[in-house]
């Protein structure tokens, strides 16, 4: 197709200067459609967007002399030292560096991936810091030219409708910074982009919980180049997330995947070539990250959760021997002794309420994830799911005793696999 366009501009570049001679309307009919041409010319060079065939063909090279991994970039939300949500004495952009870090160690334990992390907690990664300094001036021409470009996209599509949710506008150097991560994924053939959030709603106190919960993923609009293959990544990771987190009950984010055109971190402009998305992994507030006796387990979890979701994209039929009986790494659990509802809240319940989940009977028939989290510490909804969890095992106790903590073990400990 190029080259017949590049065909037909030549012939019209040594044809012109004789039709403007002798027909002077009809050569500026044709100078006109130049420039359009041109312009669909330098979308059509501009973007090499990855595609599912071209992933999973990647994925499942056999060829064991093969050097080729799927490419992924980490970035945990915010910058170094600055930035993202706060509750009491959590900081967003600490945890998301914890997070990266266990979801790096998952993708390159299984060989198949090449990962690059964006920061750690106090500085960017040299090869981004490196970037950011010596190609700042051609990030924000790249930005603009990609920004008129979009504009143009948005002037001959159907009307879009407005953004679901609403989010802040990051201040020009975060923005360019972001968009510089972007621009280096695209020159070195990066395939998947993951940023990392812990959400946070304004309308509560500083040391007060807010009223909305769980997890949701940001994609591309389906208009962009990247929209498809990023949105069925995403489609592999949310059903396993929703296994075991509450989907976010925000007013725009209860669907659980939420197409973005603005979102500058998943490829805001149509920028990214890489399939991005941007997973808010649930509310900073909740207290599966709030208890510090539950934070690293749920955190590594989640993690762990996205992980074996890529796989699912990529190797659906292998996935399942990642996780043996189970595909979180809360369970197999050995439980040693009672728990009640004056028990610390400690990994122990954290554990008897996934075994729960797993088992059917948590949350109970008329709550929500979101009305019931896993919270390491026993309330009424726990309360009401172990009396499911007796009468269908035929425990004769009162609250979490010897009896029910064997069959716990029998079903859901160390011995069950």
């Amino acid at each position: 197709m190029r080259h017949y366009i590049a065909l037909t501009i030549a012939v019209t570049i040594f044809t012109v200067p004789w039709l403007a001679v002798n027909f002077p309307d009809q050569a500026d009919y044709i100078l006109a459609g130049m420039k359009n041409i041109g312009s669909q010319l330098a979308a059509v060079i501009t973007h090499n967007p990855r595609t599912i065939a071209q992933l999973q063909d990647k994925y499942n090279e056999e060829s064991p002399t093969s050097t080729s991994k799927i490419r992924i970039v980490i970035v945990p939300g915010h910058e170094p030292n600055y930035g993202g949500a706060e509750f009491g004495n959590l900081k967003e952009r600490d945890l998301t560096v914890s997070f990266a870090e266990d979801l790096a160690k998952f993708l390159r334990e299984n060989g198949k991936y090449e990962v690059i992390v964006a920061r750690t907690a106090d500085t960017w990664n040299p090869i981004f810091a490196d970037y950011f300094k010596n190609s700042w001036s051609s990030i924000i021409d790249w930005q603009k030219e990609h920004k008129d470009e979009s504009l143009r996209i948005i002037s001959t599509s159907p009307p879009q409708a407005p953004p679901k949710v609403h989010h802040n506008s990051a201040p020009n150097d975060m923005a360019y910074r972001l968009y510089g991560i972007t621009k280096w994924s695209n020159e070195n053939n990066v395939d998947i982009t993951i940023h990392i959030h812990l959400n946070d709603y304004p309308g509560h106190a500083w040391k007060v919980p807010g009223k909305y919960s769980g997890f949701s993923i940001y994609t591309p609009e389906s208009q962009y180049a990247n929209g498809t293959t990023t949105h069925a990544i995403s489609e592999a990771v949310f059903r396993r997330l929703k296994k075991y987190n509450p989907v976010s009950d925000f007013p725009g984010e209860s669907d659980g995947i939420v197409e973005e055109r603005e979102l500058i971190a998943i490829g805001a402009s149509n920028t990214a070539d890489a399939a991005s998305m941007l997973i808010e992994y649930g509310y900073l507030y909740e207290p599966q990250f709030t208890n510090p006796d539950t934070r690293k387990l749920a955190l590594e979890d989640l993690a762990f959760q996205t992980y074996i979701g890529l796989e699912d994209f990529f190797n659906p039929n292998g996935s399942k021997s990642l996780a043996a009986l189970y595909d979180t790494l809360v369970l197999p659990h050995t439980w040693k002794g009672a728990l009640s509802e004056n028990s610390k809240a400690n990994e122990d319940i954290y554990a008897l309420q996934t075994a729960l989940l797993v088992d059917a009977v948590y949350p109970p028939t008329d709550k929500s994830k979101n009305d019931c989290p896993r919270t390491g510490k026993i309330g009424p909804c726990t309360l009401t799911a172990i009396k499911a969890f007796q009468k269908k095992y035929n425990i004769n106790e009162n609250g979490v005793g010897k009896k029910t903590i064997e069959v716990l073990n029998r079903y859901y400990g160390l011995k069950a696999i």
